[in-house]
């Protein structure tokens, strides 16, 4: 394990253990930093990720204004949302929006966008317990790219279904209007992703900025897990020691990496998708395995619960949220899939692809 990790984790502990020895009190402490609290608890998830019936929602914001917001720390912008409550009476609600990303930001016409509630605005609303979670947004108005983003979020709830080390996602059918003119500009599917406070509250884990993880630092079967799902749909656009589509998370005195940002995944197939090319494949559709070599043997546990829970993951395409895809699309993915499990089933195949093939083997 790396020192600075190590450090982290003994930090963990320390928190802990002090405050299981800390004598009762009747004083009134001050309330510590959230790093020295103690072991978090697991919290229900906002009430937004407890339904999965697509959202109606009105987005309003001076979109040329957004446009322009192309640096590295882009000002928060004022935006609202608007619905329907179920007595039909619209409700509107502020907030602070920004634009992120990278690759998105630059070559999208609506650029990916972080979402800024304040809780007071939010209460007795849909919104209700989100902080800062992200819009997930079309690239481009165009059917195809709305395709490429349904793909992307059916690829969510595949990870979801595997672990609870995974962010989730609400889709919602979203207007979107231009304050400056006051004019629709288009309507298309969107979706709201957890943060990782969020997700960090929900699964009772602390958020690790520090970069440079690496096999030693991560929780084994986690890490197969996290390579393994990558390696089901075709991603290899991440990166664990330089947290690029990845984030970590403290959990006790572990550490677990989980992926976010799959649209240049096999498994969607954008136009605009291509493998580094520093990596042996020409093509995303082509499977490499990144994942990191690990101690001890979690394959077969992690293999084992991947087809458990293969017929889950193949529903996800055949319910109300999976008709949404077009035929042809869902077909080619599920495809894709049954290339994944029929490595699974052939013991040398798995081992070559994915156990032999793991990054860091001396």
């Amino acid at each position: 394990m790396t020192s600075r990790f190590l450090a982290l984790l003994l930090l963990l502990g320390l928190a802990t253990a002090a405050r299981a020895q800390a004598p009762e009190t009747k004083e009134k402490k001050p309330k510590k930093a959230k790093e020295e609290q103690g072991p978090l608890v697991p919290h229900d998830p906002a009430p937004i990720f407890t339904a999965r019936e697509p959202l109606t929602l009105t987005f309003t914001v001076n979109f040329r204004q957004l446009r322009r917001d192309k640096g590295e720390n882009p000002p928060w912008r004022s935006a609202t949302f608007s619905y329907a409550d179920s007595s039909g009476q619209t409700v509107t609600v502020p907030l602070k929006v920004r634009t992120r990303g990278i690759w998105r930001l630059k070559n999208c016409d609506t650029p990916p966008i972080r979402l800024n509630f304040a809780k007071e605005d939010t209460k007795q609303t849909i919104f209700a317990k989100l902080d800062k979670p992200k819009l997930v947004t079309h690239c481009r108005d165009s059917g195809e790219y709305e395709q490429w983003l349904l793909q992307e979020f059916q690829l969510y709830r595949v990870y979801n279904t595997l672990t609870p080390y995974s962010h989730r996602a609400r889709l919602a059918r979203i207007a979107y209007v231009d304050s400056g003119s006051n004019k629709p500009i288009t309507t298309r599917y969107g979706f709201i992703a957890e943060d990782r406070e969020e997700l960090g509250s929900r699964v009772g884990a602390m958020p690790i900025e520090q970069k440079g993880a690496g096999a030693n630092d991560l929780d084994q079967r986690e890490m197969v897990l996290f390579g393994v799902f990558q390696y089901l749909i075709g991603n290899t656009d991440w990166s664990i020691s330089g947290l690029h589509n990845v984030e970590l998370f403290g959990i006790d005195t572990s550490v677990v990496p989980i992926a976010y940002d799959f649209d240049f995944a096999g498994a969607v197939a954008t136009r605009y998708a291509t493998p580094d090319s520093r990596l042996p494949i020409k093509r995303v559709r082509e499977r490499l395995y990144r994942g990191l070599c690990v101690t001890g043997d979690p394959y077969p546990a992690v293999f084992d619960l991947f087809r458990a829970r293969k017929d889950s993951i193949y529903a996800l395409y055949r319910d109300d949220l999976g008709k949404l895809l077009e035929p042809d699309r869902a077909k080619e993915t599920l495809e894709y899939f049954d290339e994944f499990f029929a490595t699974l089933a052939d013991p040398r195949l798995a081992k070559r692809y994915i156990i032999d093939a793991c990054l860091g083997r001396g």
